[in-house]
């Protein structure tokens, strides 16, 4: 295969599948072109395709595709540049849109055809004088007519030495109207003052007995599901739909002091535009003037707002809540956040899992093994002395139940509307196979600074002196280092009183701390300079808990002991119980001295033993690898640099969405909230979406091993086995749209 660098890559839309031997067809026809390597995707209706441009052009591909029986069209331009997902999804739903209104109108027009046929059919009490060749001009209208979808797919499945379940279902309704048409010409179905008495039970009838409402049902019913089923595949895909369609239309550019209303497909990098309240943020960008707090939920499912002053990062389709905000555009088109977790979400539904593969593969060898038993099914029935139109309807009844479409639906549709659901909580799930680990995993590791703490410093307790009070040393400390920027300063000076005294003549002490005079005396910040005294013990224990202790002097005088850390997200507590709920084990995992370390693990409940500290970042891989040498399967969570290496190593890589973008490349999920209970909710959604493809797959096995024998043991007639295999289609689908209604793990309970 070609260098991927060198490929050309593009995004088509297949229609005319109708089922996942459709796709594997499609997916085999383009394979073996030169330098091509193409993915089909049946639920998805997409064909993602990476070719030699040098061999292969994209008419070539659109050709192979409508030289195997069905249409495609581009959905990227060709060569391969980004595309927004959301044009894409247009271009689908437009065709998606047309051949649902064609089945609607077919399937309309053949119910009102149908029933008519069905109620003369099975109520002798209207069965007038030739009701029954009344009844085949109906009939023939309906087979050939809306039945033509099934007959059309078959003949060309038939032209490539291919069977899908459209030829089930030609054979079993050309079976019963080829039968009736017999009986009806050259048996005595045709004479006039005929009687039939219908039930929903196999008939036992002679050779007068015909089938005409069979066909119209099956048929009707069966267009009714396909209908349903393109229905609900857009359904599916609103998740993704409704996150794309978030960002803003327009953006009040500034051009010469100006603003300027132009659409956002304009905006260049370092164009500046307004938000006012209440306003979408045009595009990703930095705010160069103003402050405002942002409502990230689109995009985060995280509820509270986010404050943001000059130089803060800002997210492209976020709602900016109050101030008046001036922001550069960084990042526009296809390389905006929302843009690329639109992309990510859609790779995941066009990629296939284990167990989709092997449906697949299931599928090949199933219908030509389903006519098989509906032939022998026929002969045994005639050796066994059954007559003629026993034998034939079980043959029939086989057919028609088998139909493998609950089969191919059964996991791209829960994909489809899983993940969706996912990135409307902040949670993009990369692929398919991701599912399958989350089920396996039974450690979780959790990196400390960013992940299970805030990464930002902040004063963990104050201990006066004997003749002070801790907001007086609390404030005095503040009027000094309210002139510093280290981080220990800023968490002083942002846990005291704004109303508090102010110090002046600042002075930086390197590495001792800091000094100003406050109130006509001199206070000293930092390292200790004077005798501690009774405060020796606070300031130990301080330090013994991985803490930083600072101590504060008046005049030369010890006033008091302030320990600062790390502070603790405030809901990595609950989260990590939810976590241990779900049968992980928790791991912490730092480079921070083991004091800090232990002291963060027992607030959090994790185990002492299972804390790693001290630990570089290249290391990190190797804390991984010997847990998986101990035989277990690992989850690690983190949002640095230094993680990138322990989530690729990881068997479920989780990365924080305010993390790094090598962090987020590297993982199997990306949390774009920087909440720990997003980890929760991942593992939980996957788990869920894995369970509801395991009942799909259940539901469809068990369907056709079931009623299968029970067609061909000649219990079962075509006309229910054609209205429960249309059924069984919607139930597999309406299974897979209660993913939508999947909620977020509440850490505040």
């Amino acid at each position: 295969m070609t260098a991927r660098s060198t490929l050309g890559h593009i995004e088509l839309g297949v229609t005319g599948m109708t089922c996942t031997s459709c796709s594997s067809r499609i997916q085999r026809k383009l394979n073996k072109l030169d330098g091509v390597d193409a993915a089909v995707n049946y639920s998805t209706e997409t064909a993602t395709v990476d070719y030699d441009p040098a061999r292969t052009t994209p008419e070539d591909l659109i050709e192979t595709v409508r030289g195997a029986g069905y249409d495609a069209f581009p959905l990227s331009p060709v060569g391969g540049e980004e595309v927004s997902p959301g044009n894409e999804l247009a271009a689908l739903d437009d065709a998606r849109e047309r051949e649902a209104s064609h089945l609607k109108r077919t399937t309309a027009w053949a119910a009102a055809v149908s029933l008519p046929v069905m109620l003369v059919s099975m109520i002798p009490a209207l069965q007038f004088t030739y009701w029954q060749w009344a009844a085949f001009a109906a009939t023939t209208l309906v087979y050939f007519s809306a039945g033509s979808v099934f007959h059309r797919a078959t003949l060309v499945n038939l032209r490539h030495g291919t069977t899908t379940m459209d030829t089930l279902i030609t054979l079993g309704t050309t079976a019963a109207y080829l039968w009736s048409t017999w009986a009806l010409f050259l048996g005595t179905a045709g004479e006039p003052g005929m009687r039939m008495r219908m039930s929903l039970a196999p008939s036992h009838a002679q050779m007068d007995e015909i089938y005409l409402e069979t066909v119209c049902v099956v048929i009707t019913f069966l267009l009714l599901g396909r209908w349903f089923e393109v229905k609900a595949k857009g359904q599916s895909s609103q998740a993704l739909r409704e996150l794309l369609d978030m960002g803003a239309k327009e953006a009040a550019v500034l051009r010469d002091g100006r603003e300027v209303r132009v659409p956002v497909d304009s905006l260049v990098p370092g164009d500046r535009f307004v938000v006012r309240p209440g306003e979408k943020i045009a595009t990703d960008g930095r705010v160069v003037e103003g402050a405002s707090a942002v409502d990230e939920s689109m995009l985060t499912g995280e509820s509270v707002p986010v404050e943001v002053t000059a130089g803060s990062p800002v997210t492209g389709a976020t709602l900016n809540t109050s101030g008046r905000l001036v922001v550069e555009a960084t990042r526009v088109g296809s390389e905006t956040t929302l843009a690329q977790m639109g992309r990510l979400v859609t790779a995941a539904q066009a990629g296939k899992a284990p167990v989709e593969r092997l449906v697949d593969r299931i599928s090949r060898v199933f219908v030509p093994a389903v006519i098989a038993v509906a032939l022998l099914s026929l002969v045994a029935h005639l050796l066994l002395g059954s007559g003629v139109a026993p034998s034939f309807t079980a043959a029939v009844a086989v057919l028609i139940i088998a139909c493998p479409c609950a089969l191919g639906l059964a996991t791209p549709t829960a994909i489809l509307v899983g993940t969706g659901r996912g990135a409307q909580l902040g949670l993009l799930i990369k692929g398919p196979e991701v599912l399958e680990s989350t089920r396996q995993v039974d450690t979780v590791v959790l990196d400390k600074t960013g992940t299970v703490t805030t990464g930002v410093m902040g004063v963990s307790g104050v201990h006066p002196a004997t003749d002070r009070t801790a907001e007086e040393v609390l404030g005095l400390a503040a009027a000094v280092e309210a002139g510093s920027e280290h981080p220990i300063a800023r968490a002083i000076a942002d846990a005291a009183p704004a109303d508090g005294p102010r110090g002046e003549g600042f002075r930086a002490l390197p590495g001792q701390g800091a000094e100003a005079t406050v109130a006509g005396r001199t206070v000293r910040v930092g390292r200790p300079s004077a005798p501690l005294g009774r405060l020796k013990d606070a300031f130990d224990r301080a330090e013994a808990a991985g803490g930083t202790a600072v101590a504060v002097e008046v005049d030369g005088q010890a006033a008091g002991v302030i320990a600062v850390r790390d502070t603790l997200k405030p809901e990595s507590r609950r989260a990590i119980a939810a976590l241990r709920d779900l049968g992980l084990t928790p791991h912490l995992l730092t480079g921070d001295n083991p004091g800090a370390a232990r002291a963060v693990a027992a607030e959090v409940g994790i185990d002492p033993a299972n804390v790693s500290a001290g630990v570089l970042p290249g290391e990190k891989v190797g804390v991984v690898k010997r847990l998986q040498g101990e035989g277990r399967r690992v989850a690690m969570v983190g949002d640095g640099v230094n993680d990138a290496a322990a989530l690729a190593q990881a068997d479920l890589g989780m990365a924080m969405g305010a993390g790094t973008d090598v962090a987020i490349e590297a993982s199997d999920i990306t949390l774009m909230s920087n909440s720990l209970g997003a980890a929760v909710d991942a593992i939980r959604l996957s788990r869920r979406t894995l369970a509801t493809i395991k009942g799909n797959l259940f539901w469809a096995f068990a369907y056709n091993v079931i009623l299968v024998p029970v067609a061909a043991a000649g219990l079962l007639s075509p006309l229910l086995a054609g209205i429960a295999m249309a059924f069984s289609s919607v139930f597999v689908v309406s299974n897979s749209l209660r993913l939508r209604g999947f909620e977020r793990y509440d850490s505040s309970l």
